[in-house]
């Protein structure tokens, strides 16, 4: 079901991680030859969300961010708060209008460190996220969806101070109805790109091979650092979350043509602990594009769990 309303817009700058490559030795360790591609791989790993869009698109961005607040949030709802620039946007819009009267009586469960921070200076009363806590909606953005299935990818970008992808996975599928906030090119983009990986640190490369043999065609498999460029190895100071897990970013050098595939097959692999694909909740996709905004439904037939 999609629903359209005309604004203006811009296309969104498209990234590709084609042509790039690296070798895995699996009795060596990682090598991979440097150079132009391996500087590339770097900047696309560590581009911030923002910078991706120009001033239309983060216009447009920011109409779609207000139309799901409108949209989807009524007095008395208790309201998962997302990450990225899209949940910003409708973070902000959410405290005006809890100041403005229009919307009341909301409680916000921030999904990071960052949206908390965020709804704090907006104005939005905060509550923990418990097992039992009941959440009545959702927002958050996504790196990209999976037009059809509505399978999306969150937490390539880097992690900063005490973010969780599994905080964030948690409270998302915990909600009643969740709406993602994109623009078209992530929605119906082709799918490249990578998915963050969480394995357990103590034999984290023996879990990077195991993924590594497994999409070997497909993908690459780097170790993300907590400072500092990307590499297969993540540098001296390897990235380690608060849940004391690596992140591994599975990078796709041809299109992802099954996510849900790619997560059952990460999902069997024994070390990883959790990734950044969610699928099999009842969700929509709130869509900025050149031609509109489209609200996109497609609750999933099997949507008792989620990946």
């Amino acid at each position: 079901m999609a629903v359209a309303v005309a604004v203006a817009a811009a296309v969104m700058p498209s990234i590709s991680t084609q042509n790039l490559h690296f070798q895995a030795n699996h009795k060596k360790g990682y090598s991979f030859g440097l150079g132009s591609q391996t500087r590339r791989l770097n900047s696309l790993l560590s581009i911030p969300r923002s910078s991706l869009l120009d001033n239309s698109s983060a216009y447009l961005l920011e109409f779609a961010a207000k139309s799901t607040v409108d949209t989807f949030i009524k007095s008395g709802m208790v309201v998962g708060l997302g990450s990225g620039l899209a949940s910003h946007m409708a973070i902000q819009y959410l405290g005006r209008q809890l100041r403005l009267g229009t919307i009341k009586d909301i409680v916000g469960i921030p999904t990071s460190v960052s949206s908390a921070s965020e709804a704090l200076d907006a104005g939005i009363p905060l509550d923990h996220y418990q097992d039992s806590s009941q959440i009545d909606f959702a927002f958050s953005d996504a790196d990209i969806i999976e037009e059809g299935t509505l399978i999306s990818v969150i937490g390539r970008q880097r992690l900063q101070g005490e973010e969780s992808i599994i905080q964030e996975k948690t409270i998302l599928k915990a909600a009643e109805k969740l709406a993602f906030i994109v623009t078209e090119k992530q929605y119906k983009g082709v799918l490249y790109g990578s998915i963050p990986v969480l394995v357990k640190s103590f034999n984290w490369m023996e879990t990077a091979e195991e993924i590594d043999d497994l999409f070997l065609v497909e993908a690459e498999v780097w170790r993300r650092p907590s400072i500092g460029h990307a590499g297969p190895l993540g540098g001296d100071f390897p990235l380690i979350t608060r849940e004391g897990h690596n992140v591994l970013d599975l990078i796709f050098t041809s299109p992802i043509l099954n996510l849900a595939e790619v997560a059952k097959c990460l999902d069997d692999i024994d070390g990883v602990v959790d990734h950044g694909v969610i699928s099999k909740i009842p969700c929509v996709a709130v869509v900025a594009s050149e031609d509109g905004l489209s609200i996109v439904e497609n609750p999933p037939k099997d949507a008792e769990s989620g990946y």
